[in-house]
């Protein structure tokens, strides 16, 4: 009898690292892997924010922090929410986590009770439904397709909310399709939480920077619900700060006094260090942050370009972030050499062994149609892995 607990027999292992790990151990064998599996910026932390964290360190900002982050820091998000979103908060509202994955835990376990349903818009990224898990909810699923640019109408929301609903999980831009609602989309799901009072919506806008089509829409923007909103944030795809693990909430006093009471009890406050290079990204301005934005760009029309050539593969252009998913189910019951595909998963382990190219099966983001695929790498890089997928694809009969 195992004496692991029914919790963490019933967690699923991050698909995203499963397969990273798997490339990994590949290319340590002397395969060369491309990996495209990972949602991680390739390009290096600005140096302005560098030199934050090495003045920190000289300063001795060593210390234990204040479990919700630096009130420096905590008022630079509020500065950045107002100039950049016209969103009003008070820093009082604002909770500095160890990146933005804790501040959705921290989110879902404060707020959903066992047996509350959470309404999860399908394809989602994949620790969504996992740390539902974990508070002992129940996810609701709303599916979309790649025909509809992967985002839900009104009347499906409206279909899907029952008394027992307690939370609405979205991310805008999408990870794992890219897709961007606009504001007018945004309203019309407004209108429907403004007629359900119970409902709180998490709204994930890590990515917001990365957006090729307008500004950043936040559903927070519309008044009538703005109290039941909880806004996911951070610095991680932005500024290149992945390894930083730096993340934030917007929400409410209470809420916010929650999230504190939560992490205080789990990590306390996130590293002295990161929270002082924090302040300076967003008091050094965008520059890098467009520089990168204008490179996902390219990349991300040079891939589509690509996939759209493969035989087979049906894909959208994606209004932000950086993914590509595409639906690969015309591959589904072919086989190569006595290997059969039955799934996305099957596909996403035949591409890396027979391809070299590390991708993501869409199960795991709650698509088992797709694949998903990370354009975060040199456009050298992009070219050659569409080849090798193009290549590997073109064997399966």
């Amino acid at each position: 009898m195992s004496a692991l607990s029914t919790r963490i027999n019933n967690l699923s292992e991050s698909a995203t690292i499963k397969m990273a790990k798997l490339g990994r151990e590949l290319a340590a064998k002397g395969v060369d892997v491309i990996s495209l599996s990972f949602g991680e910026p390739d390009f290096h932390t600005p140096e302005h924010i560098k030199e934050a964290a090495k003045q920190a360190m000289d300063k001795n900002f060593t210390y234990y922090t204040p479990v919700a982050g630096y009130p420096e820091l905590r008022k630079a998000v509020v500065a950045k929410l107002k100039n950049e979103n016209n969103l009003d908060y008070d820093f009082s509202e604002i909770v500095v986590s160890t990146g933005a994955k804790q501040a959705i835990a921290n989110a879902v376990l404060c707020l959903v009770n066992p047996g509350e349903e959470v309404i999860i818009p399908t394809p989602y990224w994949v620790s969504y439904s996992e740390v539902v898990k974990l508070a002992e909810g129940k996810s609701v699923f709303i599916n979309t397709t790649v025909d509809t640019n992967f985002k839900i109408t009104p009347e499906q929301l409206e279909a899907a909310i029952t008394p027992n609903t307690k939370l609405f999980m979205f991310s805008s831009p999408c990870n794992p399709t890219g897709s961007v609602y606009s504001k007018d989309e945004l309203e019309g799901l407004a209108k429907v939480f403004e007629k359900h009072p119970h409902v709180y919506i998490l709204s994930d806008e890590i990515y917001e920077h990365i957006n090729f089509v307008d500004k950043h829409e936040s559903i927070a923007q519309f008044d009538y619900i703005k109290d039941r909103v909880v806004i996911i944030n951070g610095w991680s795809k932005a500024f290149a700060m992945t390894g930083w693990r730096i993340g934030y909430t917007a929400s409410t006093k209470e809420l916010a006094s929650a999230f504190d009471k939560m992490q205080g009890q789990v990590t306390s406050g996130t590293c002295s260090i990161t929270q002082r290079a924090g302040v300076a990204a967003y008091e050094g301005g965008l520059e890098s942050v467009l520089e990168m934005r204008a490179a996902f760009k390219k990349r991300r029309d040079l891939v589509y370009k690509l996939l759209s050539d493969i035989e087979g593969v049906k894909v959208n252009l994606p209004d932000g972030a950086f993914y590509f998913f595409p639906n690969v189910t015309s591959f589904f019951g072919k086989s190569y050499e006595g290997r059969v595909i039955n799934d996305s998963d099957d596909l996403s382990l035949y591409l890396l062994e027979e391809g070299h190219v590390a991708t993501v099966g869409g199960d795991s983001f709650g698509d088992p149609s797709s694949i998903r695929l990370s354009y975060a790498a040199a456009e050298d890089k992009l070219i050659e892995a569409m080849r090798r997928l193009k290549e590997a694809l073109g064997k399966l009969a």
